[in-house]
C-alpha cells in the first residue's frame, strides 16, 4: 500500500473507481481551451467537497493534465473514487461540473471508443491511469460487466467474501 492510499478513509471495504478521458480539440495551453483550463481548480474544488468523493490522480500542480496513458498527447484522463455511484452521478451531472459536462463538445471532439467507465476496488487500493486504461479497453471488447460499466448498467458494491466474476 502507498502512503497515499493508507490515508484514504477505510468505512468500507470497496470504492468506486472511475475513469473518463477526453481529446482536446487543441493543446491546453492554446485559445481555444483557455475558459475549460481556466476552470479546472475550480471544478477540481468541487469534486473534493462533494458528498461521497475519496480521491483524484493529480500530478503536483493540482491536476491531472500532464499525465498520459495514450500516445496521443491531446488524449486528457481524470481517475477517481468515490464512495457509490450516486453521488458520483450527482457530481457529474448536477453541480458546476454538469455546466462544463453540457458544453464538452466546445472543447473536446467526440470520442470514437468508450470513453467512460466504472469499476470497484478495494479499500486502500489506487487505482493508476494504465489500469483505467485497460479498464476501458476490456469495457469495449467486452461490454458492460462487474470488470467495467458505466451509468447505464451499474454494478452494486461487492458483498465481501462473495468471489467475483469478470
Amino acid at each position: 500500500m502507498t502512503p497515499e492510499a493508507a490515508n484514504l478513509p477505510h468505512q468500507q471495504d470497496y470504492y468506486l473507481a472511475q475513469i473518463n478521458i477526453a481529446r482536446m480539440k487543441a493543446p491546453l495551453d492554446d485559445p481555444i481551451m483557455a475558459e475549460f483550463a481556466n476552470a479546472l481548480d475550480e471544478v477540481n474544488a468541487v469534486a473534493e467537497q462533494s458528498p461521497g468523493f475519496v480521491w483524484r490522480l493529480q500530478t503536483p500542480s493540482g491536476n491531472a493534465t500532464d499525465i498520459r496513458v495514450y500516445s496521443d498527447p491531446k488524449i486528457l484522463v481524470n481517475l477517481s473514487l468515490w464512495q457509490s455511484v450516486e453521488p458520483l452521478k450527482a457530481y457529474v451531472y448536477k453541480s458546476l461540473h454538469g455546466d462544463f459536462f453540457i458544453r464538452r463538445r466546445n472543447w473536446f471532439e467526440k470520442y470514437q471508443g468508450e470513453h467512460f467507465g466504472m469499476w470497484w476496488v478495494p479499500a486502500g487500493h489506487l487505482p493508476t491511469a494504465e489500469e483505467g486504461k485497460a479498464k476501458l479497453e476490456h469495457l469495449e471488447q467486452y461490454g458492460e460487466s462487474l470488470e467495467c460499466f458505466t451509468f447505464a448498467k451499474s454494478y452494486p458494491m461487492p458483498i465481501v467474501g462473495r468471489s467475483q466474476i469478470s
